[in-house]
């Protein structure tokens, strides 16, 4: 078993892992956490005189958002009174690059960006110059340094430096100087040993990674701190493979020890000044342990729809059937009937797997070591002219320019790949959609039910297996037939020796087209504001007494944000919070919005004082003050959230008249901090509570606002539904202060509204 998780705290002693002998008090095991990488960067970033309540409260050294993103959080902050960018904001044209849906719309997204970025004094990234984490990379990241982006793959650990994928509501608290505030999280070793065998990529150590530690939530919300003998043996590229993908596992963050590898890249990309030694301290605590042995790690395929349905490829070869019949089971009862995956039609008479589509792409695949290492299985090879395809994107210009010079892309060009430029539209459906239950195989991050261009509520379902680029390139030797690239002798292919991005670095593409604005900020440049570029609504705060109509009951494990509200087809209305409400749950509850608009009608003539016949006799019924209560949506997931930290899952619902989330869990720290940012109360179930509802019951909660005010985490609630009048015990636990209040307040914009009314009275 090449990844395997165990429970026991460990130790570090004598530069190595120890068990924990017996159970450590409290305090030594918070004394020894206090030593790893993760708490000493944490620690220097507490913000000052944040120390009493328990909680970390940090501030970052940077911001990096992308135009999927970006647009709805500075018009976030305006509304909430931004006069400048305190930190570099990077601003990043990678998602929404692909201007073909809606005209012109997404390039007024870009133009809107580059006038904020001269505003407000912040750097600008224009459209393909480079995805949003390879620009980080090589332009933002610092050991010891903590970067907060508004996407879920903010993930820097491989350079030295903590990255955090949060919503864009938190990036909107740094902006106006405000922290990041969580519970101090657990941290967890992840120990690396031996070499990985030719063939092998950082893409198969993720996706075994992924496959170990996701479920059952083992590292959920925890930070994974890699160490061990192994890493000396990966190059940059290779790590910062593994570390982007470790937002699969649910984990908050990730931090890796720096070294001479790690000090040659910084020197490449001219910033040595951002480079110092950093490594795991002798009396270092870890909560549990993952031990990777790099030498037994297999290439690697995630069949749809998670990347932790994970298998070796070599065994999915052997058992093709018997492992192709499961994952349609469990994929067709996730579809719901809407549409049926059909993966065994990819069995061919001689029992072959033919894939019908390849991509290399984005954050984990668009990296110089996997183009050029497939362009060495490629050399001399042919991907043919049937229905396989393979096309890469690299994830820079700088990698681009790399790949031109030695020779890469002429040899990947010579086999049959498309070339084509930084974009990350691939991971989410808008760009290399494949055809109905194709079967595409990406090096990529996700491969979700309802993401890579699907739309199964349209009959159209998306079956993408994600794997390493090296066995993606051997399967397009082999013109689409699953072949592992340990399977081929490639060492011999070739007539010199591989490249080496050190050789060729270009970093001066940035230089020649990126605004770097950081501290340049004037306040009397105009913004460019498109016609699709609309302010937020209105958002009213929390009644007194809160009153629940169910506007959608999904009973699925997960509920993933690309399900709550879809990507691809609604990139164009990003910059418009009403017309992207539309789109909520459309792939998921197509019902979601008629209903949520028909709860709002509602609750403006409860809010006017003329109630409808139906809701005064409700109150009736519950004996509630018509003056005190509030009415308002509310959606039931059993665990919402997973994937994007897109805000968007949770403001669309605000925007129709949202009022909670009720869950058994939330998949993800960032989905609940969007909910809570958005005005939606974060509501759990008690742990073996059923929620035996359905749209159109109603959930009455008194005495909300004083309740979420005063801290109560269990609160008292009303079910009416046909079966009359029940009780319900509903939980709202680890709030912050700051919580608390923008709840109360209706929203992040309401809560800096407030507070900017209360300074100009106490002027």
């Amino acid at each position: 078993m090449s990844v395997k998780y165990m429970p026991q705290a460990v130790v570090m002693q004598g530069g190595e892992p120890e068990f924990a002998k017996e159970a450590l008090l409290d305090s030594t095991a918070w004394a020894g956490r206090e030593l790893t990488m993760a708490y000493r960067i944490m620690r220097a970033h507490q913000k000052e005189g944040s120390l009493s309540d328990g909680q970390l409260h940090l501030t970052f050294d940077a911001l990096i958002s992308h135009d999927i993103t970006y647009v709805g959080i500075i018009q976030t902050a305006r509304a909430s009174g931004l006069l400048k960018f305190p930190v570099p904001y990077a601003l990043t044209n990678c998602h929404n690059s692909l201007c073909a849906v809606g005209g012109t719309i997404n390039e007024d997204d870009h133009v809107f960006g580059l006038s904020a970025a001269h505003k407000y004094g912040g750097n600008y990234v224009p459209a393909n110059v480079a995805v949003i984490h390879q620009f980080a990379r090589e332009r933002m990241t610092g050991v010891g340094k903590m970067i907060l982006g508004s996407d879920s793959h903010t993930r820097y650990g491989s350079y030295g430096c903590m990255g955090i994928g949060e919503g864009g509501g938190e990036l909107v608290k740094q902006l106006l100087s405000n922290s990041y505030d969580l519970p101090q999280p657990e941290v967890v070793l992840v120990w690396l040993t031996g070499s990985p065998k030719q063939g092998v990529g950082p893409h198969d150590v993720a996706l075994a990674l992924v496959g170990e530690t996701f479920k059952d939530g083992r590292v959920k919300n925890k930070i994974l701190e890699f160490a061990g003998p192994g890493i000396v043996n990966l190059s940059m590229d290779f790590r910062a493979g593994i570390d982007v993908m470790t937002t699969e596992t649910s984990c908050l963050s990730s931090i890796w020890p720096s070294d001479i590898t790690t000090a040659c890249f910084y020197d490449m990309v001219g910033r040595s000044q951002d480079f110092e030694l950093m490594g795991v301290l002798d009396g270092s605590y870890y909560d549990a342990f993952v031990q990777i042995d790099l030498d037994k790690v297999e290439p690697m395929i995630a069949l749809p729809f998670h990347p932790s349905k994970v298998y070796p490829i070599a065994e999915l070869k052997e058992n093709t059937v018997d492992i192709f019949r499961q994952i349609e089971e469990e994929a067709n009862e996730e579809l719901g009937g809407q549409v049926k995956l059909d993966l065994q039609r990819h069995i061919d008479k001689n029992g072959s797997v033919l894939c019908s589509q390849g991509t290399i792409v984005g954050c984990a695949g668009g990296l110089y070591d996997n183009l050029t290492e497939a362009a060495a299985i490629l050399r001399g090879g042919n991907i043919g002219n049937g229905y396989f395809s393979l096309s890469a994107f690299p994830a820079s210009e700088a990698v681009n320019y790399s790949l031109v010079k030695d020779g890469t892309s002429a040899m990947l060009m010579e086999a049959g790949v498309i070339m084509k430029p930084a974009f990350c539209g691939p991971c989410f459906g808008a760009g290399d959609t494949p055809s109905n239950n194709a079967l595409s195989i990406r090096h990529a991050t996700r491969n979700f039910a309802n993401r890579e261009g699907a739309k199964p509520g349209m009959g159209q379902v998306s079956a993408v297996a994600l794997m390493d680029a090296r066995s993606i390139a051997a399967t397009a030797l082999n013109q689409g037939r699953l072949t592992a690239a340990t399977e081929l002798d490639y060492e011999a292919i070739g007539k010199r020796p591989r490249p080496n991005w050190q050789d060729s670095y270009q970093g001066g593409v940035y230089d020649k087209r990126c605004y770097f604005g950081f501290g340049k900020e004037d306040s009397s440049y105009e913004l460019r504001l498109g016609p699709n570029i609309v302010d937020w609504p209105s958002m009213p705060p929390l009644g007194e007494d809160l009153l629940l109509e169910l506007a959608a009951v999904i009973h699925d494990p997960v509920t993933t944000t690309d399900e709550l509200i879809p990507s691809g087809e609604t990139s164009s209305y990003r910059s418009n919070p009403l017309a992207l409400a539309e789109f909520t749950l459309s792939r998921r509850a197509p019902d979601y919005v008629k209903h949520a608009q028909h709860i709002a009608s509602k609750a403006a003539e409860l809010s006017s004082g003329s109630p409808t016949a139906d809701i005064q006799r409700l109150l009736k019924v519950l004996g509630a003050d018509p003056a005190r209560t509030q009415l308002a949506s509310a959606l039931f997931a059993t665990k919402p959230g997973d994937g994007s930290a897109r805000e968007q899952a949770a403001s669309c619902q605000k925007v129709l008249g949202g009022g909670a989330n009720i869950a058994s869990e939330y998949a993800t720290k960032r989905y609940r901090s969007n909910c809570i940012n958005w005005g939606l109360v974060p509501f759990t179930l008690g742990k073996d509570s059923a929620f035996n509802y359905k749209p159109g019951d109603f959930i009455y909660i008194p005495n909300i606002r004083a309740s979420i005010l005063e801290g109560k985490e269990e609160l008292s609630a009303q079910v009416i539904s046909g079966r009359g009048v029940t009780s319900l015990t509903l939980y709202c636990r680890g709030l912050s202060s700051t919580e608390r209040r923008i709840l109360v307040d209706g929203c992040l914009i309401n809560y800096y509204a407030r507070l900017r009314k209360e300074e100009e009275g106490s002027a």
